[in-house]
């Protein structure tokens, strides 16, 4: 018998119901994606920052963060990528069934990848909500808060997001923003407003 065949699913006692309604709100996935640069981490604190004022159940994965630790062992390549967004998206989805509104700040370069979070989370029965942080490449770079272009730009980094690799605009996402026209402030609220259309606050 395999060891696979030796793991069976332990039933917890407190359930999503309990604690969605010690909460007062249910859980689910924010997943912010975009270049680097384009005010992901940035706009993900600002709505973690309205959802604690507000009270609400919230916490916030962000890229770099998490390959301090969990993924400290991935690199950059494509494969190294694909599987950094698997391990989050499982992450994720452990967050939103506790009840949190878990926000996801990653590059998430590839549609493909972003489609296999979503459906891990949404196999759950839990919401994912893919918001594109969108900003024009050369806005990106102007800004270069890490300065990492300036270091891609000088053959110090490979494989760098928008340059010599790849990025895929979502097409099918449930929130675009563009943070070259608005400030942080102004795309939380709306953030949080479509929570509320959506009814995951009140």
């Amino acid at each position: 018998m395999s060891e696979e065949k030796n793991i069976v699913w332990h039933k917890q006692s407190v359930g999503r119901t309990e604690r969605e309604t010690k909460n007062g709100h249910s859980g689910c996935v924010l997943w912010y994606t975009g270049l680097s640069g384009s005010g992901k981490s940035t706009l993900a604190n600002e709505v973690e920052k309205e959802l604690f004022r507000s009270g609400a159940q919230s916490y916030l994965l962000d890229g770099d963060n998490v390959r301090h630790g969990l993924n400290g062992d991935l690199g950059f390549s494509e494969e190294d990528r694909r599987e950094n967004i698997r391990r989050i998206g499982e992450v994720a989805k452990l967050f939103a069934d506790s009840g949190t509104i878990v926000g996801v700040a990653f590059i998430s370069p590839y549609r493909e990848d972003r489609e296999r979070a979503r459906k891990i989370v949404e196999s759950s029965g839990l919401k994912f909500l893919e918001i594109y942080v969108k900003c024009p490449l050369a806005v990106c770079e102007q800004r270069d808060p890490k300065g990492l272009y300036k270091k891609a730009r000088a053959g110090e980094i490979k494989n760098f997001t928008g340059l010599d690799a790849p990025y895929e605009e979502p097409q099918n996402c449930e929130l675009v923003l563009d943070s070259s026209l608005r400030s942080p402030k102004e795309l939380s609220l709306e953030v949080i407003g479509f929570l509320k259309r959506i009814h995951i606050l009140l």
